[in-house]
């Protein structure tokens, strides 16, 4: 079982007469908010106070929801969940709209949002603007969030580099917000929580005086209710042009409990990182995908899957051993960081062998629906898959020709034998 602690505190920076940035600390309902407002005083803060408050009552109403997912994570349990965030954000969004619609003086308020609920061990979070999650794990620290920018999109797409995006007069436009318009689309990302997890969600008033390997530093250096103050003080001291808000989530459990998520939560990651199809994801696109997966025990001598039977699933041997049969002939063994049947997530085609556990044997699931709903969710995402596709065929095709080829050898030399055998 864990528990979370988690702190947050904001400040009007250096150069704001007004602070227009909101958040939320809510540890019993589970859900951790900060908002960016915009629009100038008087609506710019409105419309982030407002989105939190509609996000609250939403995920309130929908509590039953989030107990679901901490009782049993399953795919459907998963997609209800995210469904429920983005769905909360939209409204806020709807509302924020109307607000500014029927007052001249907020007309085009907005706000960007960034949220997490937590449900048992399972984090969803939802995104919109530029506004930003970290995830300090294992020493490391990753962003789980993509600004929503013309400066991240031109990046993305190639048409600038790293350093033209620092001095580009562009790189405080946002692309989505809330309230802006009627309805905005919003990125929704579900994470496993494992004890020792530090989670940062922060505005751009203090990203923007912040590299992200920055972020690890305060985190060692610092206890938890101590970390948003000095990231406040940071941007301050760097200049605090901006308001400057910070929350950060920190992820406990007994040490029994612990120890066993963690391994289980690297083991997955790093299952996943070796297999050449997710091996060029970025790690929030891997996170994505492990949001997808699911895990099954076997018992010794269980078949996992069975020659000549259809299938559509990728699995990943996180603990144990599995035989590889072939007509009844053992062929191979896989342990742990092993994987099988890629090729059902092109097409639920008959299984070339059989796979069976020679012990208790724990396994990752990946099935192809789920991947294919990321996917057209995923556009890059889709793209960097489906390359990687293109790269396992031909190297497949490419390992079949040369054993051809060796075969086509091997025949002739016999042949060229064949009639001084016969003599």
């Amino acid at each position: 079982m864990i528990t979370i602690e988690a702190h947050g505190q904001t400040d009007v920076g250096r150069k704001r007469q007004h602070n227009e940035d909101a958040w939320l600390v809510d540890k019993g309902l589970g859900l951790f908010i900060v908002a960016d407002g915009m629009g100038g005083h008087a609506a710019g803060e409105v419309a982030s106070a407002r989105a939190v408050e509609v996000v609250r009552q939403h995920v309130t109403g929908n509590k039953q929801i989030l107990k679901d997912l901490a009782k049993e994570p399953n795919q459907n349990h998963r997609a209800a969940a995210a469904t429920m965030v983005e769905v909360a954000v939209q409204r806020a969004c709807a509302d924020i709209y109307k607000m500014a619609s029927s007052d001249a003086a907020k007309r085009g308020m907005g706000t960007t949002f960034v949220c997490m609920v937590v449900a048992g061990n399972k984090g969803v979070i939802g995104h919109v603007g530029d506004s930003r999650v970290y995830l300090v794990r294992n020493g490391q620290c990753h962003r789980l969030t993509e600004d929503h920018t013309l400066i991240a999109a031109q990046l993305k797409a190639g048409t600038i580099t790293k350093d033209q995006a620092a001095t580009s007069a562009y790189r405080n436009v946002i692309t989505r917000a809330v309230g802006i318009q009627e309805s905005v689309q919003v990125d929704t990302l579900l994470v496993d929580m494992v004890p020792g997890d530090i989670f940062l969600l922060c505005s751009d008033g203090l990203h923007g005086y912040m590299a992200d390997d920055e972020v690890l530093p305060v985190v060692q250096a610092n206890a938890l209710d101590q970390q948003p103050a000095r990231f406040i003080q940071l941007a301050n001291e760097r200049g605090g042009k901006d308001n400057i808000t910070a929350v950060v989530v920190q992820v406990a459990g007994d040490d029994a409990t612990a120890a066993e998520e963690v391994v289980e939560a690297q083991s997955r990651m790093e299952a996943l990182k070796k297999i050449p199809l997710f091996r060029h994801l970025t790690y929030k696109e891997q996170t994505a995908v492990l949001s997808v997966a699911s895990t099954r025990t076997f018992p010794a001598g269980r078949e996992i899957v069975t020659e000549g039977q259809p299938g559509e699933e990728l699995f990943v041997v996180i603990r144990g051993r599995v035989s590889i049969e072939k007509g009844g002939v053992e062929i191979a063994e896989l342990r742990a960081g092993g994987h099988f049947g890629e090729m059902g997530l092109i097409d639920n085609a008959p299984r070339s062998a059989t796979v069976r556990a020679i012990e208790p044997t724990r396994v990752m699931v990946i099935a192809r629906p789920d991947l294919m709903h990321l996917m057209k969710k995923e556009s890059i995402l889709a793209v960097k898959l489906l390359w990687s596709f293109v790269q396992v065929l031909s190297d497949r095709l490419r390992e079949t020709n040369s054993e051809l080829s060796e075969a086509r050898q091997e025949l002739a030399a016999v042949q060229a034998i064949a009639p001084f055998a016969e003599e």
